[in-house]
């Protein structure tokens, strides 16, 4: 029997959580899984065959302690994904590197620091009355804003004084994301897997279920899963699990984020995903047991 743990965070809370679903599957292969805190730093980690990040959804509030952990484990044994592709993965900063290989992303300015006008800025240089300022490093939709024409002075000095020297970015809205929703599409071991529309809440833009988001699993039309195929094609080492998330813009559909690090895999969406995530698992760790495991993102 191999060791398998899946890391996490201390406090799950309103968090949906689904990886509970590859468990019976791994175990019929062979695999005892182990549920573990991230945040616990003296945990063997040498006595798993593999460390799997999950749902570890508060990271970005230490991360220097989230990546020191992940150091460890990296240095005791097989770290999934690894750990050059984290690092990467980190900022979303690695949108510009995707764009600089050809795949099409939504329109990003980036900036160091936000002050109330310049919002008037951003909206003249993307060409839109409404734009979403979010964190270069953020998870699950914190601090992530809609902008429109016409906002009162004390909400654009509210929102600019939380980017006071902190790195963001700045897109225009896609109103599709409301009319249609966001496409996620999950890769495993380098083979797609399924995928889901996320809908957003009314009074909502942001399309995380802990925030009311309505998930459908659907079937990605041939041009959904070509972009998502070429996203992938870029990445080395290849990861064991990626979620692209996309939205249609006209007729094509662009990259919005690229989930390495803990994105929610929504196994339950599909009867055979926690199978084919198992088998993955599986394949994946045999394969990269005692190869070097930290290299380059891109």
């Amino acid at each position: 029997m191999k060791n398998c743990a899946f890391l996490t965070l201390d406090e799950t809370g309103d968090f949906v959580i689904d990886d509970e679903h590859a468990i019976a599957p791994l175990s019929a292969l062979g695999w005892q899984v182990s549920t573990v805190s991230w945040r616990q730093t003296q945990a063997p980690w040498s006595d798993f065959d593999i460390v799997i990040i999950r749902s570890t959804w508060d990271y970005w509030n230490d991360v220097p302690a989230f990546i020191k952990t992940l150091e460890k484990i990296d240095h005791e044994t097989l770290l999934a994904n690894p750990l050059g592709l984290i690092r990467w993965n980190l900022a979303k900063t690695y949108m510009r590197d995707l764009q600089q290989k050809g795949i099409g992303i939504v329109p990003t300015l980036w900036a160091s620091t936000l002050q109330a006008d310049s919002f008037l800025t951003f909206r003249g240089s993307l060409g839109t009355d409404v734009v979403v300022v979010k964190p270069v490093v953020g998870a699950n939709g914190e601090d992530a804003f809609r902008v429109s024409m016409g906002e009162s002075p004390e909400r654009l000095e509210s929102i600019a004084a939380r980017f006071q020297n902190r790195d963001c970015m700045i897109q225009p809205f896609m109103p599709n994301i409301l009319s249609e929703g966001e496409f996620s599409l999950f890769f495993f071991d380098g083979s797609y897997s399924h995928a889901i529309l996320k809908i957003p809440a009314e009074s909502e833009f942001r399309s995380q279920e802990e925030r009311g988001a309505e998930i459908r699993a659907v079937i990605p039309d041939e041009k959904l899963l070509l972009r998502a195929h070429q996203a992938m094609d870029v990445l080395s080492p290849e990861p064991l699990y990626a979620r692209l998330d996309f939205v249609r813009s006209k007729d094509d559909f662009l990259v919005m984020e690229l989930e390495l690090i803990e994105p929610s895999l929504y196994l339950r969406m599909d009867p055979s995903a926690p199978d084919r995530f198992a088998a993955s698992i599986h394949h994946w760790a045999l394969s990269h047991m005692g190869q070097a495991r930290d290299k380059p993102g891109l």
